[in-house]
């Protein structure tokens, strides 16, 4: 395609975020180059925390970016612009208005002659499939109805580029599949005016039924690691050898993305990941049909799990080094092993082991609490340690992940309702500190 065809560009763009109490700012993307051009839908993929959201707020001028620049038809966009249109991951209706009402809102803000306005607006209700619902209001309608509304709402003022952040995330399966297939119609067929879609999806197979090119983004910080052209005719079959075969494609640039995660501080990004799920998976990759060793794609399968459930139970297990990756495959390792043929006591050893070993956060904890007269520390001791590194938002999800952690493998005790971690046992009458 030619350069008159592009009608987003992305160049160098990059964003921070700090506080006036951080010495550094914490870099969420890094360096984004990227073109999008009339005639493809592109879906962006990554970890969770890679910053894809953040990027689509940034393409759509809600967002400034820290430097670089976006440009939409060649001109920067530095607030938010008549030819692009964002449907939310939540639905963000306004209770108090009708459907009709809420679509209409868009055009209400540009200005748009009334009358003008309600044909636009009925003809965008009846093209989404919700004539019939004019007069409702969003509690009268299902979760799949709603986000037809907020379609219908991005679609009424003809954008060029319509941006998705994980507009089919809310629903169940059968309604997500549904919209989406529709939205998908309606698209094939030009009887909506966008000429380009960008959706940011954590779902390796929803973005690969619809998409024409995916981008694959790195975390911590975001940027792109890799771009797939996706050149499958639609209808597309998700059982085929050739869509499966892309799955698991899209599952190894992801795994060479995220690389072997090493825990170097108390800072690092402990993955959101629960003890019942690495137990869960450690059985699933241990069954006698893998033995041991399971493609990513047929284990996601398998635990029912998407992209952003799946990838931090595997990062937790590689950084306990309880299981690695290679090539789309994950398998366990030999402490992985042991741990499964070892009795529940001694499991917790092993994993305590591994936890004092390979995450800084844990020992530090453990020395903190030995240390203390009482042997008791409260958490904001941690949290404020873990926001020099950290946002308040993220200490507070890594302290989560490093509680349940350390409560099973019995490193310390926590009580929820004080806030406080120590070595007693739950249920002992608590030391005097």
């Amino acid at each position: 395609m030619s350069d008159a065809e592009t009608l987003i560009e992305l160049r160098q763009v990059s964003k921070r975020f700090g506080t006036a109490d951080r010495a550094d700012d914490i870099v969420v993307l890094k360096d984004i180059d990227f073109s999008l051009r009339s005639g493809e839908i592109v879906a962006m993929l990554g970890r969770s925390g890679g910053g894809k959201s953040t990027l689509l707020r940034i393409v759509c001028g809600l967002t400034p970016a820290s430097a670089g620049q976006v440009l939409y038809r060649g001109q920067p966009v530095t607030r938010p612009v008549a030819g692009i249109s964002m449907v939310f991951q939540t639905f963000g209706l306004f209770p108090w208005l009708t459907v009709l009402e809420n679509v209409e809102l868009g055009l209400e803000a540009q200005g748009v002659p009334e009358a003008e306005r309600r044909r636009r607006a009925l003809a965008a209700i009846d093209m989404i499939g919700l004539d019939g619902f004019e007069s409702a209001y969003p509690k009268e309608l299902s979760g799949g109805m709603r986000q037809r509304v907020g379609f219908a709402r991005a679609l009424v003022v003809n954008p060029d580029v319509l941006l998705m952040d994980e507009a089919f995330s809310a629903l169940d399966v059968p309604t997500s599949e549904t919209l989406r297939g529709d939205l998908l119609d309606l698209w094939l067929e030009r009887q909506i005016p966008t000429r380009a879609i960008l959706m940011v999806s954590h779902s390796i197979e929803e973005v690969l039924m619809i998409a024409d090119r995916i981008v694959i983004l790195d975390s911590n910080p975001g940027r792109v690691k890799a771009e797939l052209p996706i050149t499958l005719k639609h209808p597309r079959d998700y059982t085929a050898p050739v869509f499966r075969r892309l799955v698991e494609r899209v599952y190894e640039i992801m795994t060479t993305a995220a690389g072997e995660p090493r825990a170097s501080g108390i800072g690092h990004r402990l993955p959101s990941a629960h003890v019942a799920q690495l137990l869960g998976a450690l059985d699933e990759i241990n069954h006698p049909v893998y033995q041991g060793l399971v493609n990513l794609s047929a284990l996601a399968n398998a635990l029912e799990l998407k992209v952003d459930d799946l990838f931090p139970i595997v990062e937790a297990l590689q950084l306990l080094d309880l299981a690695q990756t290679a090539g789309g495959d994950i398998r366990l390792t030999r402490h992985g092993e042991a741990f499964l043929a070892a009795d529940i006591q001694h499991r917790k050893i092993i994993f305590g082991e591994h936890l004092l070993k390979r995450v800084p956060l844990a020992g530090h904890i453990c020395r903190v609490i030995d240390e203390r007269p009482g042997q008791r520390a409260p958490e904001s001791r941690f949290l404020r340690e873990l926001e020099d590194f950290l946002t308040e938002d993220e200490a507070k999800r890594v302290l989560q992940a490093i509680v349940d952690w350390g409560r099973y493998a019995e490193l310390f005790a926590y009580d929820y309702r004080t806030g406080v971690f120590s070595a007693e046992n739950p249920g002992e009458t608590p030391a005097e500190g």
